[in-house]
């Protein structure tokens, strides 16, 4: 849609009561035994399992897509009486020299790959380059994009050069969803959160996603809680429903019902599905899995039993 700057200036933000209504969430909403295995699983379907390092190779890529495939070891499968479920994760993300190994590695799965783009993480390349990864990608195979948005227009509150680039990136990607990352970490107010979250969706996002990963300040339950309103107010006013991504600095299991919780909350029980939530989360996956080990054996297993790949 074009822009509409009204839809989210003059909007204000209290930093303070979003910060205490997300401290809140873990000890009013806490779940336990059988209710908190079953959001645990549902928190794997959620997780776009990433290896986004300097040195990823095509073996690592493999491994990984085979933890993509399988989270879950067979004796907890068993256990929690899943193994005939097809628990898999949400995709699998990678850089774009890497898409073509992903997708190889994941064929017949159903697997989505996701590749990140448009000169993640710092978004400061030309335009026209930027777009042409994103075609690249595409080319090789990615069903999903992870763009990252100019933090200097956000910052300089140019909303309409932001709007007609994060435009053109949905162009681009054609037949893929396009997750837009806002690098909230570096967006200075909560304020801009929500604005730059609105100049995302009327741009055509698909998902709006917290962070690169590689900030000082990744994902927070207060920044999400911005980000979740934003999604919910272009909602009331389009009808349209947008996905939601948070991600990096989570690496814990109650992190995830937390998520979850504040999912659920805000949004309601169909933003719990990997069609409207993902976690960028690859680490969290291994504590997901010690503890639901725990629930099946009665006993922690060294974190080394549960390596993510």
């Amino acid at each position: 849609m074009p822009l509409d700057t009204a839809m989210f200036e003059g909007h204000s933000v209290n930093r303070s009561a979003a910060e205490r209504r997300c401290a809140t969430l873990a000890g009013r909403r806490s779940v336990k035994k059988d209710y908190q295995a079953a959001w645990l699983v549902n928190a794997i379907r959620c997780i776009d399992l990433t290896t986004l390092a300097g040195d990823d190779t095509r073996a690592r890529v493999r491994r990984l897509c085979a933890k993509a495939r399988q989270p879950l070891a067979g004796h907890i499968l068993d256990g929690l009486g899943l193994r005939d479920q097809g628990v898999q994760v949400g995709a699998v993300c990678v850089y774009p020299t890497m898409v073509g190994h992903a997708v190889a590695a994941l064929d017949g799965s159903g697997i989505p790959v996701a590749s990140v783009a448009t000169g993640f993480p710092a978004g400061l390349m030309p335009l026209h380059l930027r777009l042409e990864e994103i075609r690249w990608a595409v080319a090789e195979g990615a069903q999903e994009i992870d763009i990252v948005i100019s933090r200097e227009l956000a910052l300089t509150r140019n909303w309409q050069a932001l709007h007609d680039e994060i435009a053109a990136m949905r162009e681009a990607c054609g037949a893929a969803h396009m997750k837009a990352i806002l690098a909230t970490g570096e967006l200075e107010t909560l304020s801009n959160v929500y604005a730059a979250s609105m100049v995302a969706m009327q741009a055509g996002a698909d998902f709006i996603k917290t962070s690169t990963g590689k900030e000082g300040v990744n994902a927070t339950l207060p920044v999400s809680l911005t980000m979740l309103r934003a999604l919910r107010d272009y909602g009331q006013i389009t009808g349209h429903r947008i996905g939601f991504k948070p991600a990096g600095g989570m690496k814990h299991a109650k992190e995830a019902i937390a998520w979850q919780v504040l999912m659920k909350e805000e949004l309601g029980r169909d933003w719990l599905n990997p069609d409207l939530f993902r976690f960028g989360a690859s680490s969290m996956l291994a504590d997901i899995e010690r503890q639901l080990d725990h629930h099946v054996t009665g006993r922690y297993a060294a974190s080394s039993r549960h390596a993510l790949a």
